[in-house]
């Protein structure tokens, strides 16, 4: 393809995605020098890998650098994409390569994460035989996203969302590049308005470019043809009002404080419109639902249980249809956690708990508690005096769980509002049966 075609047809993105670990820029904790990733590829010894980050972070170009740096041949797949058909023919396809070359395929699934449990299962055998190494990327949590068989044969590795001076070396890198970037295309532009790209980006370096490339697509030259990219252009490339994203991201975390402070007292109209000024801004919805997550049980927990499922039907519901219509189910959570009856008590609970794990160190189980699956242990008194609640009349019997050095440690204390009145009238009527039991031997 001539080079102005390929300029015309291939994003900015694409055409700046680097060649070699040398170019690459972020992921220090990876490819630094002695790091995990840089000894992978500089030694030529490919295992297959599950690269987890958020977008924008490099995960396919990761990919392309390791499959450059291999005998293996490369197969890319996407999983938005793709079927169970597709992966079977490059399974195919990888085990013919293999026995007349000798050589493996790498094959690389963008978006591991959408492959359902069959799909995945797929790859299993492929992987232990060695006909192909897999390169997935994800931007979920594989814990949950991945299943328990492929994640054992994978060594999964953490990318970290790219800060805002390395995204403006990126970009500032396309600007100067007269090969593949916009260096032939005498564009002038501030570092205030690289910061407004890069604040709505949120980290995401194809995100970044490709605004980029369009606000110079749509500057005019001047009479010496120079094209300058102002605010409003670059506003213009976003189709919308760039709202603050300061350069060092205050008020980002300004607005997502602002959030979570309405709602933990209760404004859902505030709550409302700090929610449509990150939205509107381009914020990620799925790192609001995330923090919403984290409120229901910080801030709402037992008080009102349903909060967390809500919030995480919300998070469903946005990644089922998207945006904008994905926005309503935020907004409906967020009216919910501001609504609901509040509490922090499980949040500091656990914070108690953690603080003793902390001081007290790995204190042992009792006997009584243990489990005692061979004759050994049950010599040794594993399991010996162990009660059976269910045999009780009221389920609970007055034997201690905890260890001895912290026997009368109380770390949950409810709060009396909401749900939580409930529990704690529970935890008394518990606490009277136990002491009653120990009084009488049972």
């Amino acid at each position: 393809m001539p080079k102005s075609d390929y300029h015309i047809t291939t994003p900015l993105s694409e055409r700046m995605r680097p060649r070699s670990i040398d170019d690459f820029i972020g992921q220090e904790q990876l490819l630094g020098k002695g790091k995990l990733l840089r000894r992978v590829i500089e030694g030529g010894e490919f295992h297959s890998i599950i690269l987890w980050g958020p977008p924008g972070t490099g995960k396919t170009t990761l990919a392309h650098i390791i499959a450059e740096g291999s005998d293996c041949k490369f197969a890319p797949l996407s999983a938005v994409t793709c079927g169970i058909k597709d992966v079977r023919q490059v399974i195919k396809a990888a085990r013919e390569y293999r026995a007349a070359t000798g050589n493996q395929t790498l094959l690389f699934i963008d978006e591991i994460h959408r492959f359902n449990k069959a799909q995945q299962d797929a790859f299993l055998p492929h992987v232990e035989t060695g006909d192909i190494v897999l390169i997935g990327a994800t931007t979920e949590n594989p814990s949950f996203e991945v299943i328990s068989p492929l994640l054992s044969r994978t060594k999964v590795l953490v990318l970290e969302a790219l800060t805002e001076k390395q995204v403006k070396s990126i970009l500032k890198r396309a600007l100067n590049d007269r090969e593949n970037g916009l260096g032939n295309e005498n564009i002038t532009v501030t570092d205030g308005i690289l910061d407004h790209i890069i604040g709505y980006s949120q980290g995401d370096a194809r995100v970044s470019l490709n605004t980029l490339e369009l606000a110079a697509m749509l500057a005019t030259p001047d009479k010496n043809g120079k094209k300058k990219i102002s605010e409003n252009i670059v506003s213009e490339a976003l189709q919308k009002k760039l709202l603050l994203y300061d350069k060092n991201g205050e008020e980002h975390y300004n607005i997502i404080s602002a959030l979570h402070k309405s709602l933990r007292n209760s404004d859902v109209n505030a709550a409302l419109y700090w929610l449509a000024r990150m939205l509107e801004a381009g914020e990620d919805p799925l790192y609001i639902a995330r923090r919403l997550i984290r409120f229901a049980s910080e801030d709402v927990g037992n008080a009102d249980p349903n909060a967390l499922q809500v919030t995480l039907n919300a998070k469903e519901a946005y990644h089922f249809i998207g945006l904008p219509e994905g926005k309503l189910a935020l907004a409906q959570a967020v009216v919910y956690l501001a609504t609901a009856p509040k509490s922090n008590a499980v949040y500091t609970a656990y914070a108690a708990a953690a603080g003793t794990v902390r001081q007290t160190g790995a204190l042992p189980v009792p006997l009584h508690i243990r489990n005692a699956p061979t004759k050994l242990m049950k010599e040794l008194d594993y399991g010996k005096g162990y009660q059976y609640a269910h045999d009780d009349a009221d389920a609970v019997t007055g034997m201690d769980c905890l260890p001895d050095e912290i026997r009368r440690h109380r770390f949950y204390t409810p709060s009396k509002r909401g749900f939580e009145k409930i529990i704690g009238e529970r935890m008394d009527y518990i606490q009277k049966i136990k002491k009653q039991k120990k009084e009488s031997g049972r």
